[in-house]
């Protein structure tokens, strides 16, 4: 037994997931898809829900036969052993020294968006969402996944509202016919829009912590999956309508925009506020899962303080390693006013190679039609791998750093 509370239900469980999916993504890629493929965006949305289904299915199958904190590390070590765990939990935790300060870069722009705060406010902006993120993860699962819970009810009500006060009808919606579509607008749509699905691997490291794992999880991955996909294709259906989007337009503004069209300026800091929140919602699972894995990882050496939990049976140990972590990168970047964009597309390459080594273990670890999409999972992640091109050197190279540093374990004597 892990040891770790066991108290995440469904709804629970969808709160936590959408939130995660939406994130950041939510307030930009759908003007990002529009300025890509205009029109033919609308058919972006279920095209890529359908490639990431077999992913998605792969995690729910995984997480459902082997519940574990270590998520994504524990399935490829039970497929392909220690080290291969050890590698790919490190591989996860080197995200940790960009993609949380930059997701806490774009949450704290919406509190500059919203008052025109100067630089160092914004930065004690991202010191006080990691100071509440430690609080919440000091809490337990449960207290996390209320508040994401609430947060997603709050992006979904924005988006209906914008439809509500912008008289969208589906009637009204002018979706292409399937012929008229650019097949090479929609190929560089899905490029842009493949991150907005980049989450599945944090959630696997809170499969352990439902109530009914074999029950609950694999549902609200995939219904937190189709709700996240709803919600951006809504807001793909407001941003064309509005035509919120194009050349020397912030992305991140767009819906912001939308909502002071309708509602005037008043509304503005509504729409910042609830942005930041989903910001907030998408560093907050990561920050989790990366002390669930942490701890997870610790458990080989019992005596350090990084395998204890608390007395609300939580890893507030590793949580406190990983959060001060990431107080110390996001001040260095501060500091150094390093290019965030650049470094967050190399880190998506080690997300993509996370999700391929998790399918080609649950390739090995699955039967019957779970198997069957797993491997389909692995192949559709080398196709992302390529899309990516020469970038996801960085997460191969990553990788390979990883394999030769990290000290394999010593080989025991087998059982008689």
């Amino acid at each position: 037994m892990s040891g770790l509370k066991q108290e995440l239900g469904l709804a629970q469980g969808v709160g936590l997931l959408s939130t995660s999916l939406l994130g950041t993504g939510v307030f930009a890629v759908p003007a990002l898809a529009a300025q890509l493929a205009q029109y033919d965006s609308l058919w972006a949305w279920p095209v890529l829900i359908l490639l990431v289904f077999p992913i998605a299915i792969g995690f729910a199958a995984l997480g459902r036969h082997f519940p574990s904190a270590g998520g994504a590390a524990h399935f490829v070590g039970m497929a392909f052993g220690p080290h291969m765990a050890r590698v790919t939990g490190w591989l996860f935790l080197s995200v940790i020294p960009v993609g949380l300060p930059a997701a806490l870069h774009i949450a704290a722009g919406f509190w500059q968006a919203a008052f025109g705060w100067s630089s160092l406010n914004l930065l004690l902006v991202q010191l006080g969402t990691l100071f509440a993120i430690w609080f919440l993860g000091t809490r337990s699962a449960g207290s996390s996944a209320n508040i994401q819970t609430l947060i997603a009810f709050l992006v979904v009500g924005l988006m209906v509202a914008i439809w509500w006060k912008g008289d969208i009808t589906f009637s009204q919606i002018p979706l292409p016919k399937l012929q008229d579509i650019s097949p090479l607008s929609l190929f560089d749509a899905l490029a842009v829009m493949f991150w907005c699905f980049v989450g599945l691997e944090a959630f696997a490291h809170l499969a352990t912590e439902f109530r009914h794992p074999e029950r609950d999880f694999p549902r609200a991955l995939l219904i937190g999956m189709l709700v996240a996909g709803a919600v951006y294709w809504g807001c793909t259906v407001a941003v064309l309508k509005f035509h919120a989007w194009g050349e020397g337009r912030e992305a991140a503004a767009s819906l912001p925009g939308i909502v002071v069209q309708l509602f005037g300026q008043h509304a503005l800091w509504v729409a910042c506020i609830i942005g930041y929140l989903a910001c907030f919602a998408s560093v907050n699972i990561y920050t989790q899962s990366f002390a669930r894995l942490v701890w997870s990882q610790a458990q080989l050496k019992p005596k350090s303080p990084l395998a204890k939990l608390s007395a609300q049976r939580v890893p507030v140990a590793a949580l406190n390693a990983v959060v001060g972590s990431c107080v110390l990168f996001t001040l260095l970047i501060y500091w150094l006013n390093l290019p965030l964009g650049a470094l967050i597309v190399y880190a998506n390459g080690i997300f993509i190679l996370i999700y391929l080594l998790c399918m080609l273990a649950g390739w090995r670890l699955l039967k019957g039609r779970s198997r069957g999409m797993a491997l389909l999972g692995s192949l559709l992640c080398c196709v992302l791998l390529a899309m990516v091109g020469w970038k996801s050197l960085y997460a191969l190279l990553i990788f390979a750093l990883l394999w030769g540093v990290l000290p394999k374990p010593r080989a025991t004597l087998q059982a008689e």
